[in-house]
């Protein structure tokens, strides 16, 4: 507020503190309601001519300085929602929109760098055999997404994909395979090894092609 008011005082560009303003309105829990009022408590000591009180109406705000601000603190919001919104409360893996975002920089470099992104990026998807969603289902896909974590872990996307899949993009390196091979080998041992998960059915790992764009890719994402 006090950067708002010093460009006020100096008839400065509002355009940044305004914005700043809802930013640091958003940061700190106030809701849309409540950032608009200051902002109207602002304008109406500002283009009062009394000594007196005034009263704050938003409506009475020019619309301009009523859409910066709100600008300002919806990216804010836009933000923390994201970061909200990136990982599975379960699992801990990040969220299949979390991949689809991972796969758009990807297909951005592979198109700038000028080769196909199957050349040099692999989609590898982890699968539960089992058909009931309950306990069992859950706690296995916790330990896969240990195990996926623990193999894949110089950068890789690590997903889930649906209630008993998940995805890993990951660089094709030269030891792809015989990743595949441990967690495979990892995650059939640990259900195994609890009597509880020893009716989740056989567990697929494979590649999964990459096509030749992003919105494919998506697509190809929403049919696993």
């Amino acid at each position: 507020m006090d950067t708002v008011c010093a460009a006020v005082i100096a008839g400065s560009d509002l355009r940044d503190p305004l914005a700043e303003l809802g930013a640091a309105r958003a940061e700190s829990g106030v809701e849309l309601a409540g950032t608009l009022q200051d902002l109207a408590a602002l304008h109406a000591v500002t283009e009062s001519d009394s000594d007196g009180l005034v009263f704050a109406d938003p409506d009475a705000v020019p619309a301009p300085l009523l859409r910066i601000t709100a600008l300002g603190w919806a990216d804010v919001v836009n933000r923390m929602s994201v970061g909200r919104e990136v990982e599975d409360p379960l699992t801990g893996m990040n969220t299949a929109g979390y991949l689809r975002t991972r796969l758009h920089e990807v297909y951005r470099e592979a198109r700038a760098g000028g080769f196909p992104v199957g050349e040099q990026y692999a989609l590898l998807t982890v699968t539960l055999g089992v058909s009931d969603g309950g306990y069992p289902r859950m706690v296995a896909m916790v330990l896969i997404a240990d195990a996926l974590r623990t193999v894949f872990d110089a950068g890789e996307t690590v997903a889930v994909l649906r209630s008993a899949t998940a995805g890993v993009l990951t660089s094709r390196t030269p030891d792809l395979q015989d990743r595949c091979v441990q967690v495979r080998w990892m995650i059939e041992n640990r259900l195994a090894a609890d009597p509880s998960l020893r009716d989740c059915g056989r567990v697929r790992v494979r590649e999964e092609p990459l096509p030749a764009d992003h919105a494919s890719a998506c697509e190809l994402l929403a049919a696993l």
